[in-house]
């Protein structure tokens, strides 16, 4: 059959060719064939190029790609444009409550503004981060939300290399002590401080303060935050006891924690936990043993997510709105796309009594 010519591409009745169920992956060659039309026509009308095609013509490509079911290579397309339009979310854990209330307020944020997040879970493994820290550049995605993180070589290729990356709740390890930046979260120090302050308001001579035993820079911060306060209000240092428990998840951490905090003899005094879901921990032992630790002491956690109000009205907690973090970290990495350094954003924090025992 003779090629068409250019006339016969101006004619949108013309019906497509023969071909019009490919038995092979369709490509922009079987878009051709069909329309009759050259390649590169396709590939300018796939790329949003319509200037140099007549009406008719964009019509019938449009009409092959829709009968044939033609998808174009996104990832090829956003080499191309330069733009993917996807931004890559890693957390450490999205079974805890946090995690999941961050990945949603950024996910919605995202999509308002136009792009697409792909949300990795870590199970906050240095090995699993570099892993999807990888693959997601290999997506050609635009940016990254690190929801925590750990120290890992890949990472640090990546702050090195300067990508544009947001730090949420963990402070990037690799930034300048001068100049940290591109970090969202609470003053960790202050929070712990503020829990002190709700524990000696409550009239306690004694302090536990319970934390993992492999905490991070945040964790750490809030356990030494509540304890220099603690001394700062005239509170003996033999009267605070540290507990760092052993486990992978908070959970873990805060049952193991009630076990050291048990004793002998139950704990009389204050207890201070630096997540809610270590608090939930120390519930569930008590739970199980008969005890009343959660009951009998006052007690206060640090996080305070939304599920916690509905699920554990006996803890009062330093409450962090996460549920407010998506717009900030959206804002954070417009600015570092248009090539501007990021301060900090520090969000303020609540203070949310229990309201029953």
């Amino acid at each position: 059959m003779p090629p068409r010519s250019p006339s016969h591409e101006n004619d949108r009745d013309l019906p497509l060719r023969p071909r019009d169920t490919p038995t092979g992956p369709v490509s922009m060659a079987t878009i051709a064939e069909a329309a009759g039309v050259s390649i590169s026509t396709v590939s300018r009308i796939v790329n949003g190029q319509i200037h140099r095609a007549s009406p008719a013509t964009v019509a019938r490509v449009r009409r092959a790609i829709d009968a044939l079911g033609y998808r174009p290579n996104q990832i090829g397309l956003a080499l191309k444009r330069g733009r993917s339009r996807l931004v890559a979310m890693l957390t450490a854990e999205l079974a805890n409550p946090v995690m999941a209330t961050i990945a949603s307020a950024t996910e919605a944020a995202l999509r308002d503004a136009g792009y697409v997040m792909v949300l990795c879970d870590t199970h906050d493994r240095p090995d699993l981060q570099d892993e999807y820290l990888l693959a997601m550049r290999a997506q050609a995605v635009e940016g990254y939300v690190l929801v925590t993180n750990l120290p890992s070589p890949g990472l640090a290729e990546f702050v090195a290399r300067g990508e544009p990356m947001i730090f949420a709740c963990r402070r990037n390890p690799y930034a300048p002590p001068d100049a940290p930046g591109a970090f969202i979260g609470i003053d960790n120090t202050r929070a712990g401080a503020s829990a002190a302050d709700y524990l000696r308001d409550s009239g306690c001579s004694r302090v536990a303060i319970l934390a993992p035993a492999e905490g991070s820079h945040a964790t750490n911060e809030r356990a030494e935050g509540c304890r220099t306060r603690l001394l700062e209000r005239g509170m003996a240092a033999d009267h605070i006891r540290s507990i760092r428990a052993p486990g992978h998840s908070h959970l873990e951490i805060g049952y193991a924690g009630a076990g050291l905090l048990a004793g002998d003899a139950p704990w009389r005094g204050g207890i201070a936990c630096v997540s809610d879901q270590i608090a939930f921990g120390i519930h569930r032992f008590s739970q199980e043993h008969g005890l009343d630790l959660t009951t009998a002491n006052p007690l206060i956690s640090i996080d305070g997510a939304e599920l916690s109000a509905w699920l554990a009205p006996w803890l009062s907690s330093v409450q962090v709105p996460y549920q407010n973090f998506g717009t900030p970290i959206v804002e954070m990495l417009q600015t570092l796309w248009r090539g501007s350094a990021v301060p900090d954003r520090i969000i303020p924090y609540t203070l949310h009594l229990a309201t029953a025992a």
